[in-house]
């Protein structure tokens, strides 16, 4: 199969990568050459999507178009000219629609009755402060009392969300819909670094049944109620026992998708893909845990080894696929031989978690002989303290 990967940034490798496994013949299109999926395809085209002149000869011989990006003008023309040329395109834009506002998906959470985070003024300090918009939990803020929560609003809060601020461990499920039949896959955990930005997925969660059932009833619940077309990930935290819904995103992640590929063994953009070539859902399919999986960033500067969020991936330039890298199963990195200062997505699987995370710490102590480095940083995220008396130059954070 023919695919046309559009954008090339971390949704754009982690598509990549999954077309590739799929055993697919992919090409990737992005305005900027030095994208970090650039070199993971068969095929780079550098051009505007938005331009359809340009753009739609592209289309000749393509069996599926994949959106790996959250510009709206671009995702608007690709809806047009995959009408136009009855090309199937993964993407649902009413679910897309909802989930990509922050409003709009708690007013679909409370009409439902999905657990989340109590509304603000509902809730008492610590609150979180996040833009209805933005992408994933970009630009977020916790306000610790209501002097911090007065110095925010001086600033504007028009179109924000304000709810109630939660500790606890992460997780993350995709289900699948499409035609009607729907299909939740991998629970998988997140570990979040010192600015709540995803560092590590580890692909089978350690999550005690009876939550992990009412985590992927409550997944099929939001893809029942928005008539998932597609694939949608969904992140709850565990707070006191108790999961709640942070976000829904109806698209294809990054990071989690690969993960549960290797836990498991199911590529979901190969199955969700042939769905809409075909034209007709999967057949019925059971999820096991075949392996344990740890998906981890690192950066290497000098003498510093870092476990980094996957923002460092995402502003490396070009990432290559490099396997058996200093004993783990794969890694996505911008590495060269001779290179002081790079970073890498490490994919290390073991037959069961002490196994992987054995594995994970060989590897670690492999890349640090190396390399001869001493320091090693691997800082976790407890709670968020930021000044917000300068809004307009604050260093935003991500919170899952």
């Amino acid at each position: 199969m023919r695919v046309a990967i559009v954008g090339g940034k971390l949704q754009g490798v982690e598509a990549a990568y999954l077309a590739k496994k799929a055993g697919w013949e992919v090409l990737l299109i992005d305005k900027t050459s030095e994208v970090p999926a650039a070199v993971l395809c068969d095929e780079f085209y550098l051009l505007d999507v938005t331009k359809i002149l340009e753009w739609m000869p592209i289309l000749k011989g393509v069996d599926l178009i994949i959106p790996a990006l959250e510009n709206q003008e671009a995702l608007d023309s690709l809806v047009r000219s995959a009408r136009f040329t009855k090309t199937p395109l993964l993407f649902d834009k009413d679910a897309y629609a909802i989930s990509s506002s922050k409003i709009d998906s708690n007013r679909l959470f409370a009409k439902i009755g999905v657990p989340a985070p109590v509304p603000w003024p509902e809730c008492g300090y610590p609150i979180i402060a996040k833009p209805s918009g933005a992408s994933g939990s970009e630009g977020v803020y916790k306000l610790n009392n209501a002097q911090e929560f007065e110095e925010l609003l001086e600033n504007g809060l028009k179109d924000w969300v304000l709810e109630e601020y939660l500790e606890g461990p992460s997780y993350s499920l995709e289900v699948m819909g499409f035609s009607g039949v729907y299909k939740v896959l991998q629970v998988t955990e997140l570990h979040m670094d010192e600015i709540y930005d995803c560092k590590r997925v580890v692909g089978s969660a350690v999550l005690p049944e009876e939550l992990r059932a009412e985590f992927e009833s409550v997944a099929l619940k939001l893809a029942q109620s928005l008539n998932l077309e597609g694939i949608m990930d969904v992140e709850t935290i565990l707070h006191q026992g108790r999961l709640k819904v942070l976000e829904i995103d109806a698209r294809l992640p990054s990071q989690t998708p690969i993960s549960v590929y290797h836990a498991t063994g199911i590529n979901m953009l190969e199955i969700i893909g042939n769905a809409f070539v075909q034209g007709k859902p999967w057949q019925e399919f059971d999820v096991f845990v075949k392996r344990s999986v740890i998906f981890e960033h690192i950066r290497i500067i000098n003498d510093k080894l870092e476990i980094c969020g996957e923002h460092i991936m995402a502003e490396a330039g070009p990432l290559y696929l490099y396997p058996y890298f200093y004993g783990a199963d794969e890694a996505i990195s911008n590495y060269a031989p001779g290179k002081t200062d790079w970073v890498a997505t490490l994919i290390i699987t073991g037959v069961n978690s002490q196994e992987a995370w054995l594995k994970r710490e060989t590897i670690i102590r492999a890349i640090k002989d190396e390399w001869g480095i001493e320091k090693y940083f691997d800082q976790s995220a407890y709670c968020l303290q930021r000044d917000v008396s300068s809004f307009s130059s604050i260093e935003h954070a991500t919170i899952r």
